[in-house]
Order: C-alpha cells, then structure tokens, then sequence
C-alpha cells in the first residue's frame, strides 16, 4: 500500500499555502504561486511524476503559477468550468473525479469566495483522507466574499455559509483540510485559528459551522470585512489572460546620477531598508518599503498599479528577494535598481527624519503646530486613536496630501511599518515630520488620551 504525502510550500509574504499531493510516484498540485521553480525543486527531489494541476478559483490576491507549471512538465491544467478564461485548460465541475495514481480528486462547487470556487476531496486507495478549500472553509474562518462586486457581497456571503457546511456534511471529521487563504491573507474575512485542521475540527470551530443562523452568519461576517489591498483589482484579470513563467533575473542596475534624474522627473524609487536606517539617513525623495514578508503586498497597495519604479537596496541577495515578491503580483518588469552604501548613491540628496515612540509624545502632545496623522485602516481607527489626530490611511495619503494640515507631522500606525511608509511620502513632498515607531498598545498606556469611533 502506498503512503499519501501531502508538502506545503508556505509564501508569509501573501499568507497563502500551495499544496503537493502525491503518492510517492504521481502527484497533483493545488493553487501554484508564481515563482514556480521552489515547486520544481519539491517534485525533482521526490522524483514524482506531475499529472495534474488544480486551481480552485480565479485569485484576487496573487498571479498564479498553474498554467506555466502545467506547460513545463505536461500536466494537466485544471480550472473552474465556469471561469472565463483565455487559454486552453480542462474545466472542472462539480462532482468530476480525476484519477492520478493511487490518489483521487473530486471536485466540489464551493462558491462564495468567488462564484465558481471548486473544493478538491483527495481520496487515497478510495478513502477521503483531505480536501484541498481554497477561500473556502479556512481554519476557523471562512475567505472574504467581497471581491467580486459589493453587488454580489451579499449573495456570496450565503453561498459561502451553505458551502461551508455543505463540505462538512460531505466529508468525514478525520478528513485534513488545507486551505489556500488564512496565514496572514488579506483573502480572509475574519482572522484564522491554528495551522492545521481536520472537518471534525471545523465543526467546533468555523465561524460558518457554529452560527447557526444563515442571516446572523452574514451580518457577523459583513461586519468584520476590512479593507483590502488595491493591487487585488488587477489579479483575477492577468490570471484569465493566462500568465506565463516570470523572469526572475535582476533588473539592470544603474548609477547615482540616473537615481537623481528619475528622482527629478518624479518617478518612483523605493528603498528596502530597515526603517529606521532610512530615517537616519536616505536619498530625498525616495519611498521607504521595509524588505519582509508584507513587502509586496505594501508595493502592491500603495504605488500606482504600472508605474515605473526603481529599488534601492542594500545587497544583491535583498533586491533578488524584493523581485520575486513582485513577480507574484504581477510586478515583472522593474526600471532597474541601485544597490551599494547610501553614501555611494545619494551624493549630495541626503536627508532625515526623526524618530520617537508614544513616551515621547506624552511630553508634546498638544504642542501648537503639531500633527497627529493615524496612518492605520478604518476599522483599526474605529476601535481607537488619539484625540485629535487626524485620519488618512496610508495608501490614500499620497492623493491625500494637501488634506494634511500644516505643522510638524508625527506619524503613527500599529508597529511602525505602515507609518514609515507614510512618513518618506510626507517627506517625498517636502514636509517636517516625525515617525513614531511604537506599539499603538502603549500609547494607551502611557495614558495618552484615545478616542473612539468614526
């Protein structure tokens, strides 16, 4: 008898999970990302045979891999039927079975997530041992339902709550589930619990399994849908349009006096470094990106879909990491890139700004000519924020600058990541500011005075 074995190809940068099902000799593949190569690398050292690659919906928050895996090693390429799509694929619908080996994998119509979202059941020497969700049934939680249009929101939170339970209905408690979505995604409607699952579990746990309220389920789930990036609106069509293999290459490097003529002509050049690096010392009128794992998903949301953008960046190995972020969003041609000490590329365009915490601001809060600016999401300045301060979040400030009132900005998000960003934006248009690099917990604290509402 052989044995199933089921590898995880984990991307923290988007918190999504890609999936290799196989059976020591033939394998199936579930949600590809695009960097297709650590895949490769699993299936050549297992020495398994590829014969299928599934995907489970169209995705909103990242270009897929299927069809060009499917391309390099002759698998199938399977995808929802009623997708409309520009290449040649096998479409799936719900009930079909697709033998691979020893494995087994039907197809199950999930919608909600998206209106043709397929679940996939993998049976092993005819037992359901998995089920492959998608946006569908996540660890605790279900994926977001607002995606396709704020027309179809409602329509598809209903979908999504009968799918839910529709699969727990179908399929054993032992069953292990492996959802796509949940790991920090912003696919998520609500946050996720744990790092694996089974159906039993779901049961005690999924939001969609212990409402028992189809009308109490949707208000619960409505409610706690935030914002999502802006780059998710360009996903789904590049990934009808067929997305080929990505060019993983760096892109051309250029010198100090081509940095100061893009940065004349107002184009986009982004930083990776730690922010308070930057802080200290950066080439004016750059972008301050911290390189980690949110670094694309931040590109993605905050410069403008198809602009031409150059990195600046502290060594070949983190502008090579930056490029393969990108390429999962689609990002696949970069106007180059600087790397080197700053003290090489900003000549003499060297700025600052300071830095403080929320103690600092205990002694000037309320100084004349001082500006609080909430950099956070609305949901996030909901729960709380700072009397007085004024709210623009992040990835509206830089068409939102002249709503900025005059003074000496200090900047504030939930860590300081996001108002770093927001600070070298301020300071990209020439304004004093002052980045608070803190943890929103403490300004509370502190005792520094918090407001409520909108």
């Amino acid at each position: 008898m052989t044995t199933l074995g089921v590898v995880t190809l984990e991307t923290p940068a988007l918190g999504d999970r890609s999936y290799l099902v196989h059976d020591g000799e033939v394998g199936v593949v579930v949600d590809p990302q695009r960097d297709i190569d650590r895949l490769l690398r699993v299936i050549d050292e297992l020495g398994v045979h590829l014969t299928h690659v599934f995907e489970t919906h169209l995705h909103n928050d990242y270009v897929t891999g299927g069809l060009a895996l499917s391309a390099r090693t002759g698998a199938s390429y399977l995808v929802p039927a009623d997708d409309e799509v520009s290449f040649e694929r096998v479409p799936v619908s719900d009930g079909e079975e697709f033998p691979a080996g020893t494995i087994t994998v039907v197809a199950h119509h999930t919608p909600g997530h998206t209106p043709n979202h397929m679940a996939y059941e993998v049976r092993h020497d005819g037992h359901a041992v998995a089920v492959l969700t998608g946006g569908s049934m996540l660890f605790g939680a279900v994926g977001r339902t607002d995606l396709i249009s704020a027309e179809r929101t409602e329509e598809l939170t209903r979908a999504q709550y009968r799918s839910v339970r529709r699969l727990a209905q179908l399929l054993p408690g032992d069953v292990s589930v492996y959802p796509t979505h949940g790991f920090g995604s912003f696919c998520s409607a609500t946050e996720t619990s744990g790092d694996e699952s089974t159906i039993d579990k779901e049961r005690r746990q999924n939001l969609a399994l212990t409402v028992e309220d189809e009308d109490a389920f949707v208000e619960q789930l409505l409610a706690g849908l935030m914002v999502y990036p802006t780059y998710y609106a360009h996903m789904a069509p590049l990934n009808a349009a067929g997305p080929g293999e990505p060019n993983l290459s760096l892109p051309e490097l250029v010198d100090q006096q081509t940095l100061k003529e893009r940065l004349g002509a107002g184009e986009w050049v982004v930083d990776l470094r730690e922010r308070r690096a930057y802080a200290a010392a950066h080439l004016g009128g750059t972008l301050c990106i911290e390189m980690g794992d949110s670094f694309a998903t931040y590109f993605g949301w905050v410069i403008p879909w198809g602009a031409g953008v150059t990195l600046l960046a502290e060594s070949g190995e983190q502008l090579a990491e930056a490029a393969r972020q990108l390429t999962r969003i689609g990002v696949d041609q970069l106007d180059g890139a600087a790397v080197g000490a700053l003290s090489e590329l900003a000549g003499d365009r060297l700025k600052s700004f300071p830095v403080a915490d929320f103690s600092s601001l205990t002694s000037s809060f309320g100084t004349k000519g001082q500006v609080l600016l909430d950099v956070r999401r609305p949901d996030e300045w909901a729960v709380g924020h700072l009397a007085g301060a004024v709210h623009i979040p992040f990835y509206e400030l830089y068409e939102r600058l002249d709503e900025v009132p005059d003074g000496e900005v200090w900047v504030y998000c939930a860590s300081g990541f996001r108002s770093t960003i927001a600070s070298s934006i301020l300071d990209r248009a020439g304004r004093d500011c002052v980045l608070i690099d803190d943890q929103w917990e403490r300004a509370a604290h502190l005792g520094l005075p918090v407001e409520r509402g909108q």
